[in-house]
């Protein structure tokens, strides 16, 4: 700018806006000036800061609030609290429909009660498609969300206790209004609503009563039938009691989103199985099974996605599910599946794997060491078994390769979720350039002959990721393994460290591990880290021997604070999370994350990065 008297230049701003004063347009100079000047965002730079800095801020108050689970372990078997976050969704959904029976419901006189039991029966019936939407695996709901439907699943069954819940005020308060005004016995012998709304109520409350997890996982095969039988029955005897044609909408609209659900999943099922697969099914240590499904007209899904698997020989009209331990570029692109055995279907899928094998040549999958998991190695002629899939679903976590530092959890089968997130980062990173500089990856289980399950895809995922620079710590930690009890023994009186095999990339360590590196008292001052145990959970990058080898053996339980503080020390940038295994590895791991944050004062003028976190049900 010149004098105050002189125009402006072309670009120049006139207080605090940008004009086109000083500019002809028509002149490809001023034009590529006024363009510079229109791109240049020096003067939105601080308040786009600012804002960016509120926004971390919240995601991280809103992150530690809602990750921990406060729920008693040695009650799970029969009752387990959800997570805070879900805990306060819920709470605001019950006081929203306490909100709506309270709100302006002072009706004098005689009616009273009658007027309020029957807000309660409408507020009752009026959530039945709400219902409905969070049930269905191909529902709108999850469409526009982005939330899987497994994990609306929660939701799902809150809203049927609170149809319960609303269906038992409305029966109570309209009994007292009869009963009070002596008008009880012409009610029931004259009114056609009574005997219908009871028998809902009744086929209502065995619906929840045997959705209660004990109950749910005695007989998930039969309970499965009986569910939508009995829904069935509730529609039924609702339609007969809801006194007014229009009413019944709210049941019109259910059905219509129940079916859509179906004749989407029906189309897709017809698709994925066009070429129709063939599963061969391998028995491995721990009663666990690994299927594997060739020629499948399914070939896109995402890591830790999830699959209907139907295979007929070992259950007419039954589908389970079942994560895909493997990625559409894996395994030349067949469907693998580990599944443990338990009572039913995979008890049959288990029980016929083993008494193939036993009437054959004995396999050694378990223990032969193969070059590529691309192909089985070499075993007699398995069984091929009809194989059908619906799906794929879930999969609605965020993609943990745009991650500065990703540490993967498991305990047991939980690895068929983090495997297939490892060999996708591993799979990309050989052709692009991934933000994620390092991966830790942990596997918590009973025995070490558990590590065949899945021992080549690791190292074939460690040695990709090696090569395109990212580094990764895989660690296995062996709980209940008298082998491992031995060696650790044995090396008791020795210095503690881990002793490594260059044939097959193990190492294996004395319970004593290595002790975490020590930090500076800056360091410590900075996170006011609080004291862990000393025994480290994933090898240090001071040791060379276990560094130059592939995976590393551990025997006893690892402490998930120590390996979460590791992996947030060496990041850059926000670290993600993911577990899956038994509740209290999740549970743990929320205390951990949370816990960390606040420590280390994530988003809040430390310079510590945040902590996202995905946790997968080991459950159904």
């Amino acid at each position: 700018m010149g004098d105050a008297g002189d125009m402006p230049m072309c670009g120049d701003m006139v207080g605090n806006y940008l004009t086109t004063a000083g500019c002809n347009l028509t002149n490809a100079t001023d034009l590529m000036t006024f363009w510079g000047s229109l791109l240049e965002d020096d003067t939105f730079k601080p308040v786009d800061e600012a804002y960016s800095a509120y926004f971390w801020y919240v995601t991280a108050v809103v992150r530690e609030v809602t990750y921990p689970q406060y729920t008693p372990l040695a009650l799970s078997r029969f009752f387990t609290a959800p997570p805070t976050g879900i805990f306060l969704l819920l709470s605001l959904y019950f006081g929203f429909l306490v909100g709506l029976e309270l709100v302006q419901d002072f009706i004098p006189g005689a009616i009273y009660y009658q007027a309020f039991g029957l807000r309660a029966g409408w507020l009752s019936t009026a959530q039945t498609p709400l219902l409905i939407l969070l049930v269905g695996k191909k529902n709108l709901l999850a469409l526009f969300t982005g939330i899987s439907s497994e994990r609306l699943n929660i939701f799902h069954r809150w809203v049927a206790r609170s149809i319960w819940l609303y269906g038992t005020i409305h029966w109570i308060s309209m009994q007292y209004a009869w009963t009070y005004y002596g008008v009880s016995d012409l009610e029931h012998s004259m009114d056609p609503a009574y005997p219908t709304g009871i028998a809902a109520w009744g086929v209502l409350t065995w619906i929840n009563v045997s959705s209660i997890g004990p109950l749910r996982n005695w007989q998930y095969e039969f309970f499965v039938v009986q569910h939508v039988l009995s829904f069935i029955g509730y529609f039924v005897v609702l339609l007969m009691h809801l006194p007014v044609k229009y009413a019944k909408i709210y049941i019109y609209i259910p059905i219509g989103l129940y079916l859509f659900d179906r004749l989407i999943r029906t189309l897709f099922f017809a698709w994925n199985n066009r070429r129709l697969g063939r599963a061969t099914i391998t028995p491995l240590a721990g009663d666990v099974s690994r299927i594997r499904v060739q020629n499948l007209g399914l070939k896109d899904w995402h890591a830790g996605q999830h699959v209907l698997l139907s295979l007929p020989r070992f259950g007419v009209l039954q589908s389970h599910p079942a994560t895909i331990a493997s990625t559409p570029t894996s395994h030349n692109g067949d469907l693998i599946f580990i599944l443990k055995a338990h009572k039913g279907f995979t008890g049959r899928l288990n029980k016929s794997a083993t008494t193939t094998q036993a009437s054959s040549w004995a396999v050694k999958e378990i223990s032969r060491p193969s070059t590529s998991y691309d192909s089985e190695p070499a075993q007699p002629q398995l069984p091929k078994y009809l194989a059908l899939v619906s799906g794929p679903y879930g999969s609605s976590h965020s993609d943990f390769a745009c991650f500065s530092s990703a540490l993967l959890l498991a305990g047991a089968t939980g690895i068929t979720f983090t495997l297939p997130l490892l060999l996708n980062i591993a799979e990309r990173a050989t052709t692009t350039n991934l933000p994620l500089k390092h991966v830790t990856f942990v596997w918590i289980i009973k025995s070490s002959s558990y590590t065949s399950w899945v021992s080549d895809e690791l190292r074939a995922a460690v040695r990709r990721m090696n090569k395109s620079r990212i580094s990764c710590d895989v660690s296995i930690y062996v709980t209940q393994d008298g082998g491992m009890a031995d060696y650790n023994n044995n090396h008791r009186e020795k210095t503690p460290g881990c002793t490594c095999t260059n044939a097959n990339g193990l190492c294996y360590c004395n319970g004593n591990g290595v002790s975490p590196p020590l930090r500076s008292e800056a360091q410590q001052q900075r996170y006011k880290r609080q004291p862990t145990e000393s025994v480290r959970a994933v090898p240090s990058r001071e040791n060379s021997a276990a560094s130059s080898n592939l995976m590393t053996v551990r025997s006893g339980r690892p402490n998930i604070e120590t390996i979460l503080w590791e992996a947030l020390e060496c990041a850059e940038g926000e670290t993600g999370v993911a577990v899956c295994g038994p509740l209290a590895l999740g549970v743990r791991t929320r205390k951990a994350v949370s816990g960390i944050s606040a420590q280390r004062g994530v988003h809040k003028g430390t310079g510590a990065q945040g902590v996202y976190l995905h946790v997968e049900g080991f459950h159904w």
